[in-house]
């Protein structure tokens, strides 16, 4: 079955960094484009950042030049790297996969999120 497992969130103050971690089980990850989540109290889940099964990488405008998605095909892990946070980076984290081969191509899968809180 497909598995996402998010690790890395936490407490940090504002300024300070994190790296979220995505193992991902069950699907063929070079297959897949990946992507961040994210989910704050009373809003709705926003894409963060995305990377395509080529590398490309696409960002929210409210963290680009802050935020850097990759992935390592061989661990089957996707990563964020987060720097400079602010209180309002404040929220869940999940992790996305969509297949883009395959007899799966067109499916979403999620994992369970990660979170992380940003003090002022």
């Amino acid at each position: 079955q497909v598995q996402l497992v998010e690790s890395g969130g936490g407490l940090v103050q504002a300024g300070g960094s994190l790296r979220l971690s995505c193992s991902a089980s069950g699907i063929i990850f070079r297959f897949n484009a990946m992507a961040w989540y994210r989910q704050s109290p009373g809003e709705k889940r926003e894409l963060v950042a995305s990377i395509s099964r080529g590398g490309s990488t696409n960002y929210a405008d409210s963290v680009k030049d802050r935020f850097t998605i990759s992935r390592d095909n061989a661990k089957n892990t996707v990563y964020l790297q987060m720097s400079s946070l602010k209180p309002e980076d404040t929220a869940v984290y999940y992790c996305n996969a969509r297949p883009r081969l395959g007899p799966n191509d067109g499916m979403d899968y999620w994992g369970k999120g990660t979170l992380v809180t940003v003090s002022s």
